[in-house]
This record gives C-alpha cells, sequence and structure tokens, in this order.
C-alpha cells in the first residue's frame, strides 16, 4: 500500500523549530511535502506571518513542496507565493474553533487574486456546512480535525463531510 503523507510542523513557535522539523520529516517519510506552521499567538494558534515567510523561503530554496498554514491576508500569501509556494492553506477560523469561515470577503478576495493556485481551507470548520460553503467559493479543498476528533461521534461526523464531499 502506497500512501502519500503530508508532514506537519504544527506545535512549532520558531523558523529554526520549522525548518528542523521539516528537515526530520523529509529524512523519516521520504517526501518533499511539508506543512507549514510556524504558531505566532499560543491561545489562538495565528501564524507568525514573518515566521512563516522565513521559514517557506529557506524550504523552498532547499526543495521542499511548501503548504502553508496561514491566515486570508492577501499580502501575507503574496510574500508566501513569491516564497516559492504553490499552494495556500489559509485558516476559516481559528484552529479548533469550529467557528466556520470568519472573513468571507478576506477568502473570495484570495480566491479571485490566485484563481489558478490551489487553495485548501485549513482550520476553524467545525460543520459539514461550513466545507461545503468554502467550497462552494472557490476553495479546491478543505482540511478537517478537530470537528471530527471531538464529536460526540466522530465516525459519523467523519461519514457527514465524506458524505457532503464526495457528493
Amino acid at each position: 500500500l502506497n500512501v502519500a503523507l503530508l508532514p506537519n510542523t504544527a506545535g512549532c513557535h520558531s523558523v529554526r523549530e520549522a525548518v528542523t522539523t521539516a528537515h526530520m520529516a523529509r529524512e523519516l517519510f521520504d517526501t518533499p511535502w511539508i506543512k507549514l506552521e510556524v504558531i505566532g499567538h499560543a491561545d489562538t494558534l495565528q501564524p507568525d506571518p514573518f515566521g512563516l515567510v522565513e521559514a517557506a523561503r529557506i524550504l523552498t530554496d532547499d526543495g521542499f513542496q511548501v503548504f502553508p498554514y496561514c491566515t486570508e491576508d492577501l499580502v501575507l500569501c503574496e510574500r508566501l507565493v513569491e516564497a516559492g509556494c504553490r499552494v495556500l492553506m489559509p485558516w476559516g477560523a481559528p484552529i479548533g474553533t469550529g467557528l466556520g469561515l470568519n472573513n468571507i470577503y478576506g477568502l473570495r478576495s484570495l480566491r479571485a487574486h490566485f484563481p489558478d493556485l490551489p487553495l485548501v481551507i485549513d482550520a476553524g470548520l467545525g460543520l459539514p456546512s461550513h466545507a461545503a460553503q468554502a467550497l462552494e467559493m472557490g476553495a479546491d479543498a478543505v482540511l478537517v480535525n478537530t470537528a471530527i476528533a471531538v464529536a460526540d461521534d466522530p465516525v459519523n461526523m467523519a461519514k457527514a463531510f465524506r458524505l457532503l464531499l464526495v457528493n
């Protein structure tokens, strides 16, 4: 069985931690893919935009395909693309909140500005309807964790997301 993995630098709060973690993941999983997180705020888990761009540049220069966890800020996303990112993973809302899409205008602006770049909504989705809304507004995919992990019935919640996304 051949399974593609997307290692993650979750929990990293500095460029150095993120870059080191990415290098370890590449060695361990033999993949150039890395979901890049550089956390700037411990409570909200908001990304550090400055550290994110710096780490993205270092890693793309080193041959990684970087999937950055970011906000919907257009300037930040332009810098990430300039740094070599070919996918953007903006949050819908802060990690684990389940609030859905907090800034629809910002996400739509991002989609309009980068019409051909894969856009994956990563974080803040709490319901299958949130995922549907993200896809309806032009996102290419969604990444869901907490909504399923903390659900009263995680198996049925996962099935609900799957049914939405497959149909």
